[in-house]
């Protein structure tokens, strides 16, 4: 009996495992290969498994992809959790929230999922889609909460909050950014990611500061 016990209490661990082992095998195979080029085959194949044990843990290939966005997404965390109290500074919570999302989105995980789904999202659409809502959306949405806020008390022009975050998030990503996303460079210097971030947050004020 309490052998059972010790087989059911570690039986959820390693089921845990298993499933981390495809999905980081998924990882690597869509990186390496594309989303159109990884067959459910060969990741099965990677962990030693069968496509059987594989489609138990995930139906299709799809969910698996989901899998591995969600994996990768830890690293959305700091741009996520970044603090922007309503009535802030302006500039201050800008300075904050450009800070946190571009040390994550020039993460090399990011960067290497941006590569994917940008490069798949011709065929594969559903994928721009399912990367967009797990990070980007909710990032766009808290940044728009606080600029909606910063509206409504007259400290910038009224307008779309919504398109305002769009057009912060752009700015920041305007530099560095797409650089190392077309491996022009490698890595990002903090005094580069600095002035990227003191270029947007200028050029934002200058069209979003109440006259």
């Amino acid at each position: 009996m309490a052998a059972h016990s010790t087989l059911a209490s570690c039986e959820p661990d390693g089921r845990a495992l298993r499933r981390q082992a495809f999905v980081d095998a998924a990882r690597d195979a869509f990186f390496a290969r594309g989303y159109g080029e990884t067959t459910m085959s060969s990741i099965a194949a990677a962990v030693g498994g069968s496509k059987t044990t594989l489609w138990s843990y995930f139906p299709s290939k799809e969910e698996l992809f989901a899998a591995v966005v969600d994996d990768i997404g830890k690293h959305f965390s700091p741009a996520l959790t970044v603090e922007l109290p309503l009535g802030a500074p302006v500039r201050a919570t800008l300075q904050n929230f450009a800070t946190a999302m571009l040390r994550t989105i020039l993460s090399p995980p990011i960067i290497a999922l941006h590569r994917v789904v940008t490069g798949e999202a011709q065929r594969f659409p559903e994928l721009g889609a399912l990367f967009y809502e797990r990070g980007p959306r909710r990032g766009k949405e808290r940044l728009a909460a606080f600029i909606a806020d910063a509206m409504a008390e007259g400290r910038l022009r009224q307008g779309d909050p919504m398109v305002a975050a769009w057009q912060f998030s752009a700015l920041c990503q305007s530099g560095c950014f797409q650089e190392i996303l077309l491996a022009i460079q490698n890595v990002a210097s903090e005094e580069r990611i600095a002035k990227d971030i003191d270029a947007a947050i200028d050029t934002f004020m200058r069209a979003w500061t109440a006259e």
